[in-house]
């Protein structure tokens, strides 16, 4: 199943926790090393679709510096 693999993927990256889980949905906050600012990053199994849609976005600041969409490629290129 996409969000079991899904789930195994993030625990396996730093400062994660997952937050809430159901069959299509996962959301999962990230916390950076050197500050502590937390990332809320949710993703939404689309079955008829097989796609997986992310949500990604920094909680403070202006800018994160391109962390999220690197993140999200990460977790992207696991999944293949």
């Amino acid at each position: 199943e996409a969000i079991a693999k899904l789930k195994t993927v993030i625990q396996n990256l730093e400062r994660t926790q997952i937050i809430e889980e159901t069959d299509n949905y996962l959301y999962a906050q990230f916390t950076s090393g050197l500050m502590g600012f937390v990332d809320d990053v949710e993703f939404l199994l689309d079955d008829s679709a097989k796609v997986i849609h992310v949500r990604s976005a920094s909680r403070l600041g202006k800018s994160d510096l391109g962390v999220n969409r690197k993140r999200v490629e990460t977790i992207r290129a696991e999944l293949s």
